[in-house]
């Protein structure tokens, strides 16, 4: 979509100059001028996508709060916040826009690959549904190798050096997404980078993914969540600061006390 985009106006760009007969420093200015007009557009291409996630998350509840009864996650950490993007696989009308996005991103930053693989378990489908639409072949990656049989931790065949594109449906601390891509790597493939659905942005999980040079592109951030839910009413005040306290220092946040009950009548 982005590269047809860029494409398609820069044939039109040209052809606008050409007619004007413009040359010279007056040509490349114009030039200029006209590419970033293009990258401004694609920019708010962009936001409109990342609202438009948002939108549906919300829509099919998919984001849970619990300020006083906080989540766990698998990394020990405790949330006022969860979001269950396998929500989405229900509806067809957001299961196809999530799908057709996920493939536009990575056909316009990936010119060149073999294989799209997904992270179990809640990546799977998502990957499945991309690798389709590409007519890719596919793989998924447990979290862990398997205790018995094959003891194989990547499910599907991997021949050596194949370009993988990683489709993940959340990104937290990266640590699992990242788990992923090494033993992608230790199969034998070479991961050029994983696109996710939403992500919590944490800084931890961004210098995870450059210390192991894995570009992420992400559909939806934590941010542009929380500014649609605020919009939606869909959180009041009171959670909007829980949620941002949270977000300051999650490793250490332990949850929101709950309001002392009096006896006295």
């Amino acid at each position: 979509m982005f590269e047809v985009y860029c494409n398609h106006k820069w044939i039109l760009h040209k052809k606008r100059l050409q007619k004007y007969k413009l040359k010279g420093y007056l040509y490349d200015f114009c030039i200029l001028f006209l590419i970033f007009e293009s990258f401004r557009r694609i920019e708010e291409i962009m936001e409109n996508i990342e609202k438009t996630v948002a939108q549906h998350l919300l829509k099919v509840k998919a984001v849970k709060l619990a300020a006083e009864n906080p989540f766990t996650w698998a990394s020990g950490w405790k949330s006022p916040i969860y979001c269950d993007n396998r929500k989405l696989l229900t509806y067809p009308e957001e299961r196809k826009y999530i799908t057709e996005a996920l493939v536009e991103v990575i056909k316009d930053a990936y010119k060149d690959i073999d294989m799209i693989a997904g992270v179990a378990t809640g990546a799977i489908a998502w990957g499945v549904m991309v690798a389709e639409a590409l007519g890719k072949p596919f793989v998924y990656v447990r979290p862990k190798p398997k205790d018995h049989g094959t003891q194989s931790q990547v499910e599907g065949n991997i021949e050596p050096n194949q370009r993988i594109v990683v489709v993940e449906d959340l990104v937290s601390t990266g640590a699992s997404s990242l788990s992923s891509c090494d033993a992608l790597r230790k199969a034998g493939g070479i991961v050029l980078g994983m696109v996710a659905i939403f992500s919590y942005n944490f800084p931890l999980s961004r210098r995870e993914f450059e210390y192991k040079d894995i570009e992420l592109h992400t559909l939806c951030q934590y941010d542009s969540l929380l500014e649609e839910a605020v919009a939606q009413n869909y959180i009041d005040q009171k959670h909007l600061e829980v949620l941002r306290d949270w977000r300051i220092n999650p490793s250490t946040w332990t949850g929101v006390e709950k309001p002392e009950v009096s006896d006295s009548i």
